[in-house]
């Protein structure tokens, strides 16, 4: 514990203030509250604790009370000045949150954009408790509403890993309003729970959760992949709790030529506009079929049809395009233009 010396300058003019206050029974001038307001804030800047100055304050008080004169007028002005002192002193302290917030936000921006110097940001991230020495996972959770770090939602799933793991090298954050947590790949348990506590509490929201990649440079990579994953499980209905961006590596490989793709689409289903309603119904068929194993009846529950008329649609299906869905060589090729079609909407939007 520091010594009294220690406080002496954090009390300056203190003493003067008490005894003119005494002696007139005045209160404190402005100026003499912003002098209170300025010591405290170098108080707390020099990181004396709070609890410590008010005593520091009081011992001064009693040290310093002239023998006569009003001792209610030395209270108030006591009372005066260290409410200033306090004010000044909690004054620094938001701004160092402020600092430290806006840092931290900096710090988080520049780590999933690559924006700054690789080494640098491994230096920055022990800071905060990441080591990026081995090869990190991000998993992104997003939910009906947008999150910053300061909610109740995000608090408590920090919470829920922080109680498990410990500080296990783990940083959680949001970005965009979406909950964002950066963990060693080698540690899938820490992943998993987070994905499991930011389901539950985000009413059914989704989470992704990247590959594990080396370095600085892989925390973005993982990051990207992990909201590639949520905008594929969007435009493709998915609805599983929780995707695996080492699942869905298929789909960016079926879009990399995206004209290569809609040529598929309009050339397998292009057909099916000439139906009755147009493409929609059968197409939302064949992804019913298809998504459920190639199974009629489990189809047929899932579109609210009857098997028949399901087998009926299936039949169109075959006389519009030509090909069988039933067959296994001409399902491949249906398929594939199915998760074409819903990749790029059609038929929604024209191609």
């Amino acid at each position: 514990m520091a010594g009294p010396d220690a406080y002496a300058e954090y009390l300056t003019g203190y003493r003067d203030i008490l005894a003119d206050a005494s002696a007139t029974g005045r209160r404190l001038t402005r100026a003499e509250l912003e002098s209170r307001r300025d010591l405290g804030e170098r108080a707390a800047e020099a990181g004396l604790g709070l609890r410590a100055m008010v005593a520091a304050h009081m011992a001064e008080t009693r040290a310093g009370r002239p023998a006569a004169g009003s001792v209610d007028a030395v209270l108030a002005a006591a009372a005066q000045a260290l409410d200033a002192f306090a004010e000044g002193y909690e004054r620094a302290q938001r701004d160092a949150v402020r600092q430290e917030e806006a840092a931290r936000r900096e710090f988080v921006d520049d780590l999933l954009y690559g924006r700054s110097d690789l080494g640098l940001l491994a230096q920055r991230a022990e800071r905060y408790g990441l080591r990026l020495s081995h090869a990190p996972a991000v998993a992104v959770a997003c939910g009906g509403t947008a999150y910053d770090d300061g909610d109740p939602v995000p608090r408590e799933v920090e919470r829920a890993l922080i109680g498990r793991f410990g500080d296990r090298s783990i940083l959680l954050t949001t970005k965009d309003g979406r909950m964002v947590c950066i963990a060693p790949g080698n540690h899938d348990d820490v992943l998993a729970h987070f994905a499991q506590h930011a389901h539950a509490v985000t009413d059914g929201g989704q989470v992704a959760i990247g590959r594990a990649h080396p370095g600085p440079a892989g925390v973005v990579q993982s990051y990207e992949e992990a909201l590639n994953a949520l905008d594929l499980a969007e435009r493709l209905e998915l609805g599983e709790p929780v995707l695996h961006a080492a699942d869905l590596l298929v789909y960016p490989v079926l879009t990399r030529d995206r004209q290569a793709m809609a040529d598929l689409v309009i050339s397998a289903l292009g057909p099916l506009r000439q139906a009755r309603g147009g493409a929609r119904p059968l197409l939302d068929t064949l992804t019913a079929y298809f998504d459920c194993g190639c199974v009629a009846a489990e189809a047929a529950r899932r579109l609210s049809l009857s098997v028949r008329a399901l087998t009926y649609r299936l039949d169109r299906v075959r006389q519009l395009t030509g090909a069988d869905p039933a067959d296994p060589v001409q399902r491949y090729t249906l398929q594939t233009a199915v998760i074409g079609a819903r990749l790029l909407d059609w038929p929604a939007k024209p191609l």
